[in-house]
């Protein structure tokens, strides 16, 4: 019998067009023998939707979404049914419009790579693609991301953070703090979004202003790295779970300056449709074979570091005397970097494959753990009528 996988993309984002198309591209490449698709669409203000509209995407190119269903999940563990939302609900409407066997959330950034919708997940007990709550959140946060990348002895640059309060309270000393403990030029960023938005470089303090000025308008913490001159982004994509790990091939993103930006990433590629090839990539990156070693090795243990599983990228800079650093891990990689496996034995429909059996693994592994004790509690605490009366025997 085929499963029922519900692709959920959109959501309460600035990446929220970007989980669109990544959302499409696997509704498109998935093995439709295998699978049968459940799209649910989250729009920017949070509202769930299905519908066959969904499926194609010149319907949002053109605004054409048409007969869509508002809908609700049952947190109910033993209730993986997909509902009509009640206020949607017409007299002779179905109330249950399918029961899903696994989900599989495309959503980028905020509320949906940050552990918001995998705690959802986790209370339903279902099987979900990707990283869990806590892997998926310190992924998406750049500052505890770092820390623990740092506590592992993984190699990064020089950073610090402050919270937007601070700025708001004190600029004159969060600029003296940063400039006691950082040289320029540097990187300014949102600790949690992606996709680049909101992160500018600043030379001097006038553009360290500006540069922060950009960044609190996304996030409430903001994270401040030392650049890497003249660095070549070289990517590289683990897939597993545990410690059984395998590496994808890496790449190197071209044409761009300083900043890979937003353009850059999904505007300047040259993706003609969806599940087409990124053009302005070179895959495999032309690095030398110690180096690609290195950085392999590397991707693993920053996956294992935060205890990802699924398909994470990581992303490093490589300065001119070849020195490494991890800029970042995505737990969820724009488009699930199908251009980095399908040369490794994973076209994008064995890619999907591939993620939907490890999170069945991880999903049959965490339900091997006991989730209750009897330890017959109520009969052994003594609770008077009174507001101050404390517990005994605790």
């Amino acid at each position: 019998m085929k499963k029922k996988v519900a692709v959920i993309f959109g959501g309460r984002s600035v990446e929220h067009e970007v989980s669109v198309i990544t959302g499409l591209q696997v509704i498109e490449n998935i093995n439709k023998d295998k699978y049968v698709v459940i799209p649910i669409y989250i729009d920017k203000k949070g509202k769930w939707y299905t519908g066959n509209s969904l499926m194609e995407f010149n319907n949002f190119k053109k605004n054409n979404l048409k007969d869509l269903q508002e809908v609700i999940l049952s947190l109910n563990t033993d209730d993986h049914n997909l509902y009509i939302h009640p206020e949607s609900m017409g007299l002779f409407r179905k109330r249950i419009i399918s029961r899903i066997d696994i989900i599989f959330p495309t959503i980028h950034g905020t509320h949906g790579e940050d552990g918001t919708i995998q705690g959802l997940f986790e209370l339903m007990n279902i099987p979900y693609v990707g990283s869990g709550v806590l892997s998926s959140s310190v992924g998406m946060d750049k500052i505890l991301m770092k820390d623990v990348f740092r506590a592992n002895g993984l190699p990064i640059v020089d950073y610090t953070w402050f919270y937007r309060s601070k700025w708001l309270e004190d600029k004159e000393k969060v600029l003296l703090d940063i400039e006691n403990k950082l040289d320029y030029p540097l990187f300014v960023k949102p600790a949690n979004l992606g996709s680049s938005i909101g992160i500018s470089k600043a030379r001097d303090r006038d553009s360290l202003i500006e540069s922060i000025e950009i960044a609190i308008r996304y996030d409430r913490k903001i994270i401040v790295e030392k650049a890497v001159e003249n660095a070549r982004e070289i990517n590289c994509a683990v897939m597993g779970y545990n410690d059984k790990l395998i590496t994808s091939l890496c790449e190197e993103p071209i044409g761009w300056e300083e900043i890979l930006t937003f353009e850059d990433k999904y505007v300047k590629s040259n993706v003609k449709g969806l599940g087409e090839s990124f053009s302005r990539r070179i895959i495999p990156a032309d690095i030398e074979e110690n180096i690609r070693e290195k950085i392999e090795d590397i991707a693993k243990k920053a996956f294992i570091s935060i205890d990802a599983c699924g398909n994470s990228r990581i992303d490093f800079l490589l300065d001119k005397d070849n020195n490494i650093y991890i800029n970042e891990i995505n737990t969820l990689p724009g488009s699930i970097a199908f251009y980095l496996w399908k040369d490794k034995g994973f076209p994008f429909d064995k890619l999907i494959d591939e993620m939907i059996d490890i999170a069945l693994k991880v999903y049959e592994d965490k339900n091997k753990n006991m989730y209750f004790y009897e330890g017959d509690l109520f009969n052994k605490v003594h609770m008077g009528a009174s507001k101050t009366s404390k517990i005994k025997g605790v």
